[in-house]
């Protein structure tokens, strides 16, 4: 599709996605003309706009009218074409630099909230972030006897948070039992993360007495389990969606939406994707898979603490929404993130 595209083709298709963003009315040929600068006779406007509505790029949306981007054509405009400008609106800096005061490293579920916020403010749509997921290296491991088949575990990581789990055991331990296990495991798994333990245990199980085994496997689920409750995300802006032209009136495309901002799962799927891509992703209309609407697309972008990716954020928008700038935002916001729960100043 691309190579037998001249460069007045790409030119036209150019300024019809960047005016159809701005405006938000189908883009004709005599406007087309005036603002991409070609000297082409309305002819061979209407020519080029026909061959670019073939090769699925541009659609009509009514008869006679002018046209309009397809997903096809905005994932052409953002892969070939898009140029970052710089921002330099005075809102934008002024509340860029509230956000640096405001985001303290010694408050990291403080920092998330404010992020999704900044986000949701600086595009006017919807922002999301993963809250970073906990190292889950261990520095302290006990198990307390509660009462017949039924054992406390408490799992402290190495960056203080404390998890208390409950968890029924195929036998009675006695707490003589459970005190040895506690110093077995602190000897030999205090240190490692929960993927590490589960590795070690693995090749260790069968030299394992059988109820520092049970109990082992045990904790490591229960560490697992905690660990993956922590992964949590916040949305912010989710109403500036009913403004958006073509979409707020839609009310059954507004419930399934809703739905996936109240449930979660299917957004916790996407941001992990995103966190294991470097730099800025988009995914325009359908393309994620997990925003299953046409009108819809995501810009998100990892965050790292200390050189670490640990979490994702992002912004929810429509398809027609200005993705340089979008891009920047993110990108601007995940900075801003990993440098205040990094500690750095």
């Amino acid at each position: 599709m691309i190579f037998i595209m001249d460069e007045r083709a790409l030119t036209l298709l150019k300024t019809l996605v960047e005016r159809y963003i701005a405006d938000g009315q189908p883009i004709g040929s005599r406007t087309l003309s005036r603002a991409s600068g070609l000297e082409l006779s309305p002819a061979t406007i209407r020519n080029v706009m026909a061959d670019l509505e073939d090769l699925g790029l541009i659609a009509s949306p009514h008869t006679s009218a002018g046209r309009v981007p397809t997903t096809r054509g905005y994932r052409l405009f953002v892969d070939m074409m898009m140029t970052a400008r710089p921002i330099e609106a005075a809102p934008l800096s002024a509340e860029l630099a509230s956000a640096r005061e405001q985001l303290q490293p010694d408050q990291p579920q403080r920092v998330i909230a404010q992020a999704a916020q900044l986000l949701s403010n600086l595009s006017h749509f919807v922002g999301v972030i993963t809250a970073p997921r906990r190292p889950g290296r261990v520095r302290h491991i006990e198990f307390l006897r509660l009462s017949e088949r039924r054992v406390l575990l408490i799992l402290v990581t190495a960056d203080g948070d404390v998890q208390n789990r409950v968890i029924a055991t195929s036998r009675d331990y006695t707490q003589s039992e459970l005190v040895e296990a506690t110093n077995y495991v602190n000897a030999h798994y205090v240190g490692l993360d929960i993927e590490g333990m589960r590795d070690r245990l693995r090749n260790e199980i069968v030299a394992l007495r059988d109820e520092i085994a049970q109990l082992m496997q045990a904790a490591v689920q229960a560490g697992s389990e905690a660990i993956n409750e922590s992964d949590q995300v916040v949305v912010s802006g989710e109403r500036n969606l009913l403004g958006v032209q073509d979409f707020g009136h839609d009310l059954g495309s507004l419930r399934k939406l809703f739905d996936l901002f109240e449930k979660k799962t299917d957004l916790m799927r996407l941001l992990e994707v995103s966190s294991r891509a470097e730099g800025v992703r988009i995914y325009i209309g359908g393309e994620s898979g997990v925003v299953p609407f046409e009108e819809l697309s995501v810009v998100s972008a990892p965050y790292e603490i200390d050189g670490r990716v640990v979490g994702t954020l992002g912004v929810i928008g429509p398809t027609r929404m200005a993705y340089d700038r979008m891009v920047q935002i993110v990108d601007i916001t995940s900075r801003l993130v990993g440098n205040a729960l990094s500690h750095k100043q």
